[in-house]
């Protein structure tokens, strides 16, 4: 079944970026069925243009000025945005570079077009595109990536969604020189889904250098499977964490890099709520403008004491603390008691995945996953 993005379709240039199996071709076949395609993952065409990139210019001077040209997996060939460049400014062309990755873009010195091109993320799939078939526990044990949502079966797919991005995204685009210490890495990675990310305790665990974990850390980050949520720096009484904290992009992605495809364990269903929490923010922060930033908070010397996520627009915020627990307990509501002093704070929320809408004496709102869908679609969040 085919669902409808969010996502709206940009009427000028853009880059988008997203990981694999997210829909990005599907979705810009749909939103640009009359563009010119280049799609750089036929190796016919890559060996053409690798060897004459005067043929991809050449192509782009047949285009109809003002027309829109879509090139599939840009980062294959960075040197082609010269051409790209070229075209947007003599011919008035309109672009959609799609990719998994502009790690080789930036590595080959190649700007983003120097702010010609406006940069969009296409996500896994959210709870509003899926409509009626979205379900909590089939979204945090399989995830939400298209490929293997979409798959007969979610666990041999998920499964294989490792070796996919190990030989088409690292292997062939050569992006570790390692690439057997790069699979090692992965699941141990996984284990830090949700964590405090301090880079000199990992390589130090891992008994690796601490460059080597800091690049297999940016690979993840920059071929978009990890994101990374800072610390806040606001004007509180304490003074703040500063390491990042390192989120997975989908569930069933993280489960996969450590070889989960089964029933969710309750020790790791906490995180994975909690990511699956962030992932529908930092989607609606791209597809609806929710927000402008997305931060934690937590005191520093405490380990009991945080906010999961502070979402900013302008001088408000909304603060949101992620429970996968069945029966709501007072103590969870720590972190958004101490941080009710910061100036603009407009909403304190404490999400469940299920269960009733209640206010707490202080004004903290416990809602479950669904409210909090709501308040998204609608613009109340913040």
């Amino acid at each position: 079944m085919a669902y409808p993005r969010l996502l709206p379709a940009p009427t000028e240039s853009f880059f988008l970026w997203g990981c694999r199996g997210t829909g990005k071709s599907t979705w810009l076949r749909q939103s640009f069925p009359d563009a010119r395609w280049f799609d750089l993952l036929d190796e016919a065409l890559y060996q053409r243009f690798l060897a004459a990139p005067a043929l991809f210019a050449a192509e782009l001077r047949a285009a109809p000025i003002g027309s829109w040209v879509v090139v599939d997996e840009v980062q294959r060939l960075p040197n082609l945005l010269n051409e790209v460049h070229r075209a947007m400014e003599e011919r008035q062309l309109r672009f959609a570079l799609c990719g998994s990755s502009a790690r080789k873009i930036r590595r080959a010195g190649v700007n983003l077009l120097g702010g010609r091109a406006l940069l969009k993320r296409m996500h896994p799939f959210v709870a509003d595109e899926l409509g009626p078939d979205f379900d909590i526990e089939a979204a945090l044990t399989w995830g939400t990536v298209p490929l293997v949502w979409g798959a007969e079966n979610r666990a041999e797919r998920l499964a294989a969604y490792t070796q996919l991005y190990l030989k088409e995204e690292i292997q062939a685009e050569a992006l570790v020189r390692n690439l057997p210490g790069f699979a090692r890495f992965l699941p141990l990675a996984a284990l830090l889904h949700g964590q405090s990310l301090n880079v000199s305790n990992i390589a130090r665990d891992a008994g690796v250098a601490r460059t080597t974990v800091a690049g297999y850390l940016d690979i993840l980050d920059e071929t978009m499977l990890t994101f990374r949520v800072p610390a806040f720096e606001g004007r509180l009484r304490v003074r703040e964490r500063r390491h990042p904290k390192l989120y997975w992009t989908d569930p069933g992605i993280v489960r996969g890099a450590r070889r989960f495809t089964g029933d969710v364990h309750p020790e790791e269903r906490g995180a994975l709520f909690e990511g699956l929490v962030a992932q529908h923010v930092r989607a609606a922060m791209d597809y609806r403008n929710l927000g402008d930033s997305l931060y934690y908070w937590a005191p520093a010397g405490s380990r009991d004491t945080e906010v999961d996520f502070l979402v900013a627009k302008g001088d408000r915020f909304a603060a949101i603390e992620a429970k996968s627990g069945p029966v709501f307990h007072e103590s969870w509501c720590k972190g958004l008691r101490a941080v009710a002093g910061l100036a603009g704070l407009s909403r304190r929320l404490l999400v469940t995945p299920s269960g009733p809408t209640m206010m707490t004496r202080d004004g903290i709102e416990v809602i479950p996953f669904a409210r909090l869908v709501e308040s998204v679609r609608d613009g109340s969040l913040l």
